[in-house]
């Protein structure tokens, strides 16, 4: 099975001198790359890991990310990118499942990091900076990729579950490589000459499409702010002339759009977005003002990027309806329906989606009884609920596993109920999402009081921000005196956001 990092070998190669990675003052060649992540792998075999081990990357974009990245692959190690935002508790437990024996990070994940590393020994630790250099040094800066079988697992991406327990999906050479191609076919067909702009996380989507741009040899710009500035933005975009947008999420386009009425993007020629539903009427606003540069993806941690997607330059009429949708299928993909018995549903009706294809997960990490349930008779269960429209585009109707997406990110809410609930006055506790014009969908905690002083709104949000990444903290918190319940006991959350919507509408009128 090909190494995927034999794309960035292919490319340095055929362009050894065109620019590869551009991060503030950084440059770096094709050849400077392949050098590089040669230099990385080989310093990390070198230090005692062995193909298959993990390295976690815990950094914000920038050049190193890449380097470490493409270098891992070349030795035949797993990448397991993390979310920077994540507390050091949660680092812990991802590198504690995954058993990550080397782990990067930056300088503003310094306390995280260590606070991890105190209760989760890893044997190598490399901040960016002086010390990746001096790693990079002790490599070979000639090392080829090295041999994978069709099973080595290249991307360890952590999806928590409805539990709270994150899982760790493994993505092999097979499916990223198959992701690529689909990509390349499907979504943009890089070019030599492309100008990349990368301003969501590599740690996700932007991460894993960076590999079509490397492929082809495009230049990747990396985003080099701490936060994303969309006036800032769209004058990067002008003066760099971008001609490529590697991934957005939908908030994104929103700030976009609202940044600068005039901004019309007239150098991009290509953009990505997806990671959680877009408005019909966002989306409206961002045909009316873009044009049909634009393309959807919908997929999930366990099927990259890859379920299907909307290219609204195909469409012949740009309607209420194709903005609806999800899109078609990509060729060699196959999403099917199925009903509660695992049945396929009739034309017309919803059910679970399901795929099946190159592109869908080994498994979950030490979890066969995770593995077993959602890979049930060889087809991926996303727990999404959706159904066909007459033209074979796919429509989402729900989250069957009550994911909440803001800004493209997700939370779940047994995660945030487990934090609210070490509050020695929080006695129940119940978290959804509600809809939110810009981030999607926003989180609301609904909870019951134990005796003693109640707390207030704002003591539980601090709380959360003390055990929780901080974008995971509820925005509302309501206080209610009992959940409702069902016979057997169980906590009835459509009821709760009933009686909510109820509420609200009763104080608007």
């Amino acid at each position: 099975m090909p190494n995927v990092s034999t794309l960035l070998e292919g490319a340095a190669g055929r362009h050894p001198d065109r620019p590869a990675v551009r991060y503030g003052e950084q440059r770096l060649t094709y050849a400077a790359l392949d050098e590089r992540a040669s230099r990385f792998g080989s310093a990390l075999l070198a230090r005692g890991l062995r193909p298959g081990d993990a390295v976690a990357l815990f950094a914000k974009n920038r050049a190193e990310y890449v380097v470490a990245m493409f270098g891992a692959f070349k030795a035949g190690l797993t990448i397991v990118p993390v979310n920077a935002k994540l507390a050091g508790a949660e680092l812990e437990v991802i590198l504690r499942d995954s058993a990550a024996r080397a782990l990067v990070y930056d300088a503003g994940s310094a306390e995280t990091a260590a606070q991890a590393v105190a209760a989760a020994p890893v044997e190598v630790v490399v901040r960016t900076g002086d010390a990746f250099e001096a790693l990079l040094a002790e490599g070979d800066p000639s090392m080829a990729s090295a041999d994978v079988g069709d099973d080595a697992v290249a991307w360890l991406f952590y999806t928590s579950g409805t539990t709270g327990r994150p899982k760790g999906a493994e993505l092999t050479h097979r499916n990223l490589l198959a992701m690529t191609w689909l990509e390349l076919c499907d979504i943009c067909d890089f070019r030599a000459d492309d100008i990349v702009l990368h301003v969501a996380p590599l740690s996700h989507g932007s991460g894993l499409y960076m590999l079509g741009a490397i492929a082809r040899a495009a230049e990747n710009l990396i985003y080099d702010r701490a936060s994303f500035d969309p006036a800032d933005v769209i004058g990067l975009i002008e003066r760099e002339r971008v001609t490529v947008i590697g991934f957005l999420a939908p908030t994104m386009i929103v700030m976009l759009l609202d940044a600068d009425p005039d901004a019309t993007l007239p150098s991009v020629r290509r953009a990505v977005y997806g990671g959680a539903p877009i408005s019909r009427t966002h989306a409206e606003r961002m045909v009316e003002r873009f044009g049909t540069r634009f393309v959807q993806i919908y997929g999930q941690g366990e099927t990259p990027m890859t379920i299907t997607f909307l290219d609204l330059a195909a469409e012949s009429a740009v309607d209420a309806e194709v903005l609806s949708s999800a899109g078609i299928p990509h060729p060699g993909v196959e999403v099917r329906l199925l009903g509660p018995d695992d049945q396929l549903v009739e034309d017309g009706r919803e059910g679970e989606i399901c795929v099946r294809g190159d592109t869908v997960m080994r498994g979950y990490r030490g979890n066969p009884g995770a593995t077993a349930e959602t890979l049930r008779g060889g087809w991926l269960h996303t727990g999404d609920i959706g159904r066909f429209d007459d033209a074979g585009r796919l429509l989402l109707l729900d989250r069957s596993k009550d994911v909440i997406i803001s800004g493209g990110t997700n939370i779940y809410p047994r995660e945030v109920e487990e934090a609210l609930m070490k509050h020695p006055a929080v006695a129940e506790v119940v978290v959804f999402g509600e809809p939110d014009e810009l981030w999607g969908e926003s989180v609301t905690a609904v909870v019951v009081a134990g005796p003693g002083e109640p707390p207030s709104e704002r003591d539980l949000i601090w709380f959360c921000k003390e055990h929780l990444a901080s974008f995971k903290k509820p925005k509302r918190v309501m206080f209610v005196e009992q959940l409702p319940r069902n016979a057997t006991g169980k906590v009835l959350r459509g009821a709760i956001k009933d009686r909510l919507r109820a509420a609200v509408g009763e104080a608007g009128s």
